[in-house]
């Protein structure tokens, strides 16, 4: 049997040509699949990047973390696309609870979905929302370029400053030395609605611009923050203008409330408070009732609709009574023409923009400063 050679030869030499493109694909394929690994990971760097490259800017409020207008604000700022937002809100409506902080007593946070925004809810005050984000316990930065309390619905001017919450988180974030902003809605009932809050947006952000910017060009007034009132109707604003705080502030009207009416005990414990707490109390309150009986057995309480009617109640008598405070609107001062107060301003259809400093001494140094600025930054109306 004979082999010829030369066919063998041109075998063998196809059979190699063909392992070699084999492995030639497998190495391309390969790679290929290696490059094509890498694209999410490097689009992910890029976008961590890119978002640590911005301004972070924290959002507060007093009106509750759902608040159409602290919503409006965070899409306005996402949207915007020149920021990293972060939310650190109250869960409810803290509106006039001041500046004060909870102590020795647990709040709880819990993570919130605002599209766009690393935000979370806190069961404590305004101030305890910026204290809390601005301690490095809850967010991985130091601190914020900005923080901005609102958008809140209905205005902060004169002495009614002193019972916002929502000035409070802008003053905390002064005490803590970042530069703050406050904003509020000259809400009115029948005439408002929450289309007024994006429109509110759009007049704010310039000055959430140019605030950026001298904060960054350490140009940015210091030592105190900025409260801004957009007035009724946003869109048809007059332009800014740099106001003084007023003297004026709501009227306080105490109203009693029937029994009935008042929440019981049992409806503010919540839901995630275990069983053992719960049987710990009701041992507690089981144990003590038989006490409490021995002695009271011989007292009355009666519910009264008017402490001042009741008179003086007998060592035999106790009465209990509810409350409830309201803000009502007093008659601003019409002979009080000064048009660089804060309530006149804003009635007068002007974007409002008051600086309010820790200290009296210093308010007037920080009005001119604020104004000279303003002057630079913003068309400002005379």
């Amino acid at each position: 049997m004979s082999i010829n050679k030369d066919a063998l030869q041109q075998s063998l030499v196809a059979n190699l040509q063909r392992v070699l493109i084999s492995r030639n694909n497998g190495q391309e394929e390969e790679t290929n699949s290696k490059e094509a690994s890498s694209f999410p990971s490097s689009a992910a760097e890029a976008e961590l990047e890119e978002k640590n490259s911005k301004p972070v800017v924290l959002v507060t409020n007093a009106d509750g973390i759902e608040s159409p207008g602290l919503v409006c604000l965070v899409q306005g700022l996402v949207r915007d696309g020149r920021f990293d937002v972060h939310v650190c809100a109250p869960q409810s409506d803290k509106s006039a609870s001041g500046h004060s902080l909870t102590v020795r007593k647990t709040v709880e946070v819990s993570s919130a979905e605002i599209g766009g925004a690393t935000a979370y809810e806190v069961s404590g005050t305004p101030a305890d929302c910026v204290s809390l984000a601005l301690s490095e316990a809850l967010f991985s930065w130091s601190k914020p370029l900005l923080v901005i309390s609102g958008i809140n619905r209905g205005s902060i001017c004169g002495q009614n400053m002193l019972y916002s919450g929502a000035i409070a988180g802008a003053r905390e974030a002064m005490i803590c030395g970042v530069p703050s902003l406050c904003i509020s809605l000259n809400w009115k009932n029948g005439v408002s609605s929450e289309n007024d809050f994006k429109d509110s947006v759009d007049v704010c952000l310039p000055l959430i611009h140019v605030a950026i910017r001298d904060i960054e060009m350490g140009v940015f007034p210091n030592g105190c923050l900025l409260n801004i009132e957009v007035p009724v109707s946003p869109s048809a604003n007059k332009g800014f203008r740099a106001t003084r705080q007023s003297l004026w502030r709501s009227g306080l009207s105490w109203q009693a409330v029937s029994a009935y009416k008042h929440p019981s005990s049992g409806h503010f414990m919540t839901g995630q408070q275990s069983l053992g707490i719960q049987l710990a109390l009701l041992g507690r309150d089981a144990s003590a009732a038989g006490a409490a009986r021995r002695l009271n057995n011989n007292k009355k309480i009666v519910e009264i609709e008017s402490v001042g009617a009741a008179g003086k109640p007998s060592s035999q008598q106790s009465f209990r009574k509810y409350f409830c405070l309201e803000f009502v609107e007093n008659e601003k001062d019409q002979e009080d023409v000064d048009e660089d107060l804060d309530f006149r301003a804003l009635e007068n259809g002007f974007v409002t923009i008051t600086p309010l400093a820790l200290s009296s001494d210093v308010q007037p140094k920080i009005q001119s400063s604020v104004s000279g600025w303003l002057k630079n930054a913003l068309p400002i109306q005379p």
